[in-house]
């Protein structure tokens, strides 16, 4: 009997028209772009505009995506048998944006799921969306990954460390059961995470241990920017991440019988240009090897891998018959890796 194989049929992105560059930041906020390139890589990023005729939520951003995987893999919302949207910044606090797109795209009243795990949010539901092909539930499941960064981030000295770093956008995949004459497939995904390093990349408000309500009612100067706006201890980041990035990535190969020399694109979460090139040169990776965006949007967390896998495949340099690996680490923490035949 021939074992189910699951293959990513279409591939979208999207992005805000609104361009901001490191010059647009330094008009802001004490920074420039010497600071941002050389800490960062990135040298723009989007932002939706606060008020526009589209009025870009996460699921605009994540619905334009699934358009245009939808067309690429030349199938219809009513091809769709289950949906998981990757944020972590929805539209509303709840109910997550899995629904809105089941409801935008028209699809029949399928199944949606919503998963908040960040910069590793993709893998972790690419890896679910995988789990369910192979196990026979599901032939054709929409995964995106989007985010809208711009609204909650701190413009001002204080906040400068975080905010020249993040970006608004999306990207999604359709991950289908393979016909007979398609080639790709799943091999191998790992996920992993530690929890207690949880406060070292974090958002603290709207959350039940600091206990919003109580104090934004009885004492709201006592609420700090600190607490409402993401903070990170961007030294100890980048240490775990170069430490699990390259684990993540050997785990998946070995767990495919694959080596480094067998592997044709290597696309990691755009979490820092600085990041990717350490890792890219601890493992001896080629530049063709090594496929990033950041420079152009920033980390844009859930969406940051769809979002250059389905730039990739538009440039030609993610080609079928490809071997392609996948690889995140963020908030949690938590990392892992996807490794597929595209």
């Amino acid at each position: 009997m021939n074992m189910i194989r699951s293959i990513i049929k279409g591939t979208g992105h999207y992005v805000p028209e609104n361009v901001v560059t490191n010059e647009d930041l330094s008009k802001i906020m004490t920074t420039s772009d010497e600071w941002i390139t050389e800490r960062t890589g990135i040298k723009e990023r989007r932002h939706r505009k606060e008020r526009n005729d589209a009025q870009e939520t996460t699921s605009y951003l994540g619905l334009k995506a699934s358009e245009m995987a939808l067309e690429n893999a030349g199938l219809t919302a009513k091809d769709l048998d289950f949906i998981i949207f990757a944020t972590l910044s929805p539209d509303y606090f709840f109910p997550g944006c899995g629904v809105q797109i089941q409801e935008a795209l028209g699809c029949d009243t399928i199944g949606a799921l919503d998963v908040r795990n960040q910069c590793s949010g993709f893998i972790y539901a690419l890896s679910v969306a995988n789990a369910f092909i192979k196990s026979g539930t599901y032939k054709n499941i929409l995964v995106v990954g989007a985010e809208v960064h711009s609204f909650g981030l701190d413009f001002s000295d204080e906040g400068r460390g975080v905010s020249v770093i993040f970006g608004d956008g999306a990207g999604a995949v359709i991950l289908s059961k393979a016909s007979d004459h398609e080639k790709g497939d799943v091999l191998a995904f790992n996920m992993h995470s530690e929890g207690k390093h949880a406060e070292e990349l974090s958002t603290k408000f709207p959350g039940s241990k600091f206990g919003w309500s109580d104090r934004m009612r009885l004492e709201p100067e006592a609420v700090t920017n600190a607490e409402i706006y993401p903070n990170m201890n961007g030294n100890f980041v980048f240490k775990h991440a170069v430490t699990r990035f390259p684990e993540s990535m050997l785990e998946a190969l070995e767990s495919a019988g694959k080596t480094l020399e067998d592997l044709d694109l290597f696309i990691p979460h755009q979490a820092n240009l600085r990041i990717a090139q350490f890792v890219q040169k601890k493992l001896g990776l080629k530049d063709d090897q090594v496929f990033n965006n950041i420079q152009k949007y920033g980390n844009t967390t859930a969406a940051s891998i769809p979002l250059a896998f389905s730039e990739a495949v538009s440039e030609g340099k993610a080609k079928r018959g490809d071997l392609v690996l996948l690889t995140a680490f963020g908030s949690g923490f938590t990392w892992g890796s996807v490794l597929l035949v595209y």
